[in-house]
């Protein structure tokens, strides 16, 4: 999984971390939360030796058996940092086939912006979108626990069976 903000109270996150702590059974979640630490994209340095956060996240990516992005929208489409940790991925063929998802917590009407973006940038690394577990489950702040969960059980609820839809894809 891997979330597109860099906020420490990002409700993005909390979904994500939400989905590590509450997996379906049989199921293990991994949290890629590099994100802050990749430098700027430069093609010049897409080459071997890779910087190292730039490798950690290739191998994080290769070792998926699946990918859950879950990023908000800043300004109309996805952040900056967000963008940067994708174009990382175009020189590398981790997301080839790789199947994958998104999930929206924005507030309704919200995020269709970001969505519109990762779609292309996904099709630019082939990646093979499950678009039927590509979902919407607003989280508003005040969901989000102390703990930096999601406490709502209803949403909680929704973020495992979506999971678990993912895991089952996959299994095929």
């Amino acid at each position: 999984m891997i979330t597109g903000s860099t906020r420490a109270s990002s409700t993005n996150t909390a979904a994500l971390l939400t989905a590590q702590a509450f997996p379906p059974p049989g199921v293990a979640v991994d949290f890629y939360g590099g994100l802050g630490a990749l430098p700027h994209f430069n093609p010049d340095n897409d080459v071997d030796p890779l910087p190292p956060p730039v490798a950690a996240l290739r191998a994080a990516i290769g070792s998926a058996d699946a990918l859950l992005f879950c990023t908000p929208e800043y300004a109309g489409t996805l952040p900056g940092s967000f963008k940067n940790l994708l174009d990382w991925t175009v020189g590398g063929m981790e997301m080839n086939a790789k199947p994958v998802a998104w999930l929206n917590v924005a507030a309704p009407t919200r995020g269709e912006g970001a969505i519109a973006t990762l779609r292309v940038v996904l099709g630019y690394v082939t990646a093979t979108i499950l678009d039927d577990c590509c979902i919407r489950i607003a989280v508003a702040r005040e969901m989000v626990g102390l703990d930096g969960l999601v406490a709502d059980t209803d949403a909680r609820a929704r973020i495992t069976a979506l999971v678990a839809s993912i895991a089952e894809r996959v299994s095929e």
